[in-house]
């Protein structure tokens, strides 16, 4: 097995073992609170990983550059975002749905593309945006009346848009750290995704901190009294943004991307069996119909 394989795989666990802590946190903390847990927490660890590097593996730190700061800071930023909404979705719609509607991000991009820029679509990758978007019908219509107006107002209603928006933001932080980690020219590229989740940890930390201070202090201090659980956020969080940063440095991010589908396999465990949550069988053909559209439009 190629190293960015398993790198992946440990990543999409990871990431589902984050959500789960979160939804978890986020009755108690609210939104923003149980998104910024993920940095906050995660942000001492990333320190250590790259110092440890630095002290006992021999690397020498990257030298940072202007572009590198400017996708990093663009990546954080989209980050920050997309787990706020990732988190709101999840009191919106059980688990594996809220999951399963962040990771549309491949097909719209496809269809913007496609629609802004006049990008020219195959047939394979016209089939693969329709399985796709079949998907996206099914989970919306799975709990409601059948009709074709209750289909439209399910697409267009704002559980959809949230997670569609959700999948979006996603998608432009994943090609950001991509960009900030190459941007370094760093030969080894351990240290280059290690450097960079340090940077954009630190980043996010500072911005939401200050966020927080001036628009609500006594998140902050909720955030504190919850450092038991949160400081498994966190832990989660960062452990798989450097698997993450790590293999979309070995590899382009269509590639990583598509086989990190694979974790809404762990979502669908989670949901059962840690929330005890219903999914229902038009849900879950949703989700396997959306995963199905995405590594074909990757792949075709």
């Amino acid at each position: 097995m190629e190293a960015w394989i398993a790198i992946t795989i440990t990543a999409a666990f990871l990431q589902n073992l984050r959500s789960a802590l979160q939804k978890h946190l986020q009755g108690s903390l609210g939104t923003r609170g149980a998104s910024f847990v993920r940095f906050g927490y995660g942000f001492p660890v990333a320190l250590a990983y790259v110092v440890g590097l630095h002290l006992i593996g021999g690397y020498e730190f990257p030298a940072l550059n202007l572009t590198f700061v400017l996708w990093a800071v663009i990546g954080g930023l989209a980050q920050i975002f997309a787990t706020m909404l990732l988190v709101h979705l999840f009191s919106l719609r059980n688990f594996a749905v809220g999951t399963a509607y962040s990771k549309t991000e491949p097909v719209q991009a496809a269809i913007f593309g496609f629609l802004l820029l006049g990008e020219r679509l195959t047939f394979g990758a016209v089939i693969s945006i329709v399985v796709g978007v079949l998907g996206v019908m099914l989970i919306s219509i799975a709990r409601g009346a059948k009709s074709m107006s209750n289909i439209l107002a399910a697409l267009t209603g704002r559980t959809a848009m949230i997670g569609i928006a959700s999948g979006a933001v996603f998608g432009i932080s994943a090609v950001a750290y991509r960009s900030a980690s190459l941007s370094l020219h760093y030969p080894n590229p351990v240290m280059a995704a290690a450097a960079t989740l340090a940077f954009v940890t630190a980043f996010q930390t500072a911005f939401m901190l200050i966020w927080m201070l001036i628009t609500d202090r006594s998140e902050i201090v909720q955030v504190v009294r919850s450092w038991r659980s949160s400081s498994l956020v966190g832990l989660a969080g960062v452990l798989g943004s450097a698997c993450w940063f790590t293999a979309m440095t070995l590899q382009p991010v269509a590639y990583v991307r598509a086989l990190g589908q694979i974790e809404l396999i762990f979502t669908f465990l989670s949901s059962y069996f840690l929330f005890k949550e219903r999914v229902t069988p038009l849900e879950m053909a949703g989700c396997l119909l959306i995963v199905a559209g995405i590594i074909g439009l990757l792949f075709h």
